[in-house]
């Protein structure tokens, strides 16, 4: 089994016929219990039940179910946050497991129910999996999400506290499973923000040609590393950088914090003077995720940011 997928977006719909859920930065999974065994599967339909035993065992007991949702962990900023999951997403010995587990504990996010006591509800409607769902009382590591009405306000909401975004999905919509049904929509927010430039990388085969920067953030710790910007640097937009950043060269880091050694080979360090535009996934994170160049912010500087 696959779970039901969601189709990209361009805006919430908007009317009666629509709900709204938090889009999480998790890990999906389909959980069943059948003949009081608990098994746990992928997207991609692997069992991946051992890798996260705090989740394996049902708050409802032995009780025939299947149900579908996401597996959610938060970084050091109170955020879902998928990278705090990686290194557990793979893990298949049950020890290594259970001291994962007590050092970054992972939630279950519950967002539909598929089958309960031996009846099937894929082909009810979703209010009406959600209504059944809402009144199993499931808590503690597994948790029901709540559903809104206003998908503008979730979408305002979630923007402003740093989530990943919205799935809007059709009240009336039956789940078919490994379907990216258009009656499930996810709207995935952008944030475009300033940072300071303290690295380039040259593109791979070459020892000058610019390809991607390394950028930071203003803090009162100092210049801390958010990542490396590929995304937005074509022919053009490297000659400029190429020029901007000519005699800026140092020798060490301008960063506070450490530089992950993927990202620090064959870097170019420089003096952290030029401030970008970075569009990115997502706000509130140690790195950026999916992030790109959108230009140089000649009317900023480091100061200005900080400010």
């Amino acid at each position: 089994m696959r779970p039901m997928l969601a189709t990209p977006g361009s805006h919430i719909p908007n009317g009666d016929e629509w709900a709204h859920e938090v889009k999480w930065d998790g890990v999906r999974a389909l959980t069943e219990v059948r003949d009081g065994t608990l098994r746990m599967t992928s997207r991609n339909e692997n069992a991946i039940t051992i890798a996260w035993p705090e989740l394996a065992t049902s708050p409802l007991g032995d009780r025939d179910l299947l149900v579908d949702g996401e597996i959610i962990a938060l970084n050091e900023r109170g955020l879902p946050d998928f990278r705090t999951l990686q290194e557990r997403m793979h893990v298949r010995k049950a020890t290594t497991a259970a001291r994962l587990a007590d050092a970054v504990p992972a939630i279950y996010m519950v967002f539909d129910l598929l089958r309960l006591d031996g009846r099937d509800l894929t082909s009810e409607p979703l209010e009406k999996r959600r209504e059944l769902l809402t009144g199993l009382g499931v808590d503690a590591s597994w948790q029901v999400p709540a559903s809104y009405d206003d998908g503008a306000m979730l979408a305002e909401a979630t923007r402003s506290q740093g989530l990943e975004g919205v799935v809007s999905k059709r009240r009336t919509s039956v789940y078919r499973f490994g379907e990216r049904s258009p009656h499930w929509r996810k709207h995935a927010h952008r944030h475009r923000l300033s940072y300071v430039v303290g690295g380039w990388r040259p593109q791979e085969g070459t020892s000058d040609r610019l390809a991607s920067l390394l950028v930071g953030e203003q803090t009162p710790d100092g210049l801390l590393y958010r990542g490396r910007v590929g995304s937005g640097i074509g022919a053009k937009q490297s000659r400029v950088l190429t020029e901007l950043v000519s005699g800026l060269s140092r020798d060490a880091s301008p960063f506070a914090d450490e530089v992950p050694t993927v990202d620090a080979r064959g870097t170019h360090w420089l003096e952290p003077v030029v401030v970008v535009d970075i569009d990115t996934h997502g706000v509130g994170y140690t790195r950026l995720r999916q992030p790109s160049f959108q230009g140089v912010r000649s009317d900023l500087t480091p100061e200005d940011l900080f400010r």
